[in-house]
């Protein structure tokens, strides 16, 4: 029978009084463990981001490399160059740049309701706008 208990439990005597609820042995220098352990844990962090931006510095430097190459222009510099076109053709031309919003949105308040019938009598000929206004 005893063969049989220690088969059971595995080597796991030391945890069977835990689990009756005995008292758990307590680390003296647990809290001292914990403080190296998130030590060492900010410090591979810190390793990894410096990994990563070396990578990525010599990403960019290939990157640079085949722009040069082939005469290709950044994103910001496009972006940059066709705002300062567009600024330039507005200052010249003869037409106003146009709105981003059509005028009658909403984004202006109209100074007085149209009614209907206004809107009808627009549409008649002259004599007959002149009967209806009296």
């Amino acid at each position: 029978m005893e063969f049989v208990m220690k088969q059971a439990l595995g080597g796991a005597t030391k945890d069977v009084g835990k689990m009756l609820g005995g008292d758990e042995e307590k680390d003296p220098d647990a809290a001292k463990k914990e403080e190296e352990r998130q030590e060492a844990l900010r410090q591979e962090e810190e390793e990894r981001k410096a990994k990563f931006a070396r990578m990525e510095a010599a990403r960019e430097a290939v990157r640079q490399g085949i722009r040069d190459k082939y005469g290709i222009k950044r994103r910001e510099e496009r972006e940059a160059e066709a705002q300062a076109a567009m600024e330039a053709s507005a200052e010249g031309s003869l037409t106003r740049p146009k709105r981003a919003v059509p005028p009658g949105c909403g984004d202006e308040p109209e100074a007085e309701e149209e009614s209907i019938l206004d809107a009808a009598i627009r549409y008649l000929p002259g004599p007959l706008q002149d009967i209806f206004k009296k």
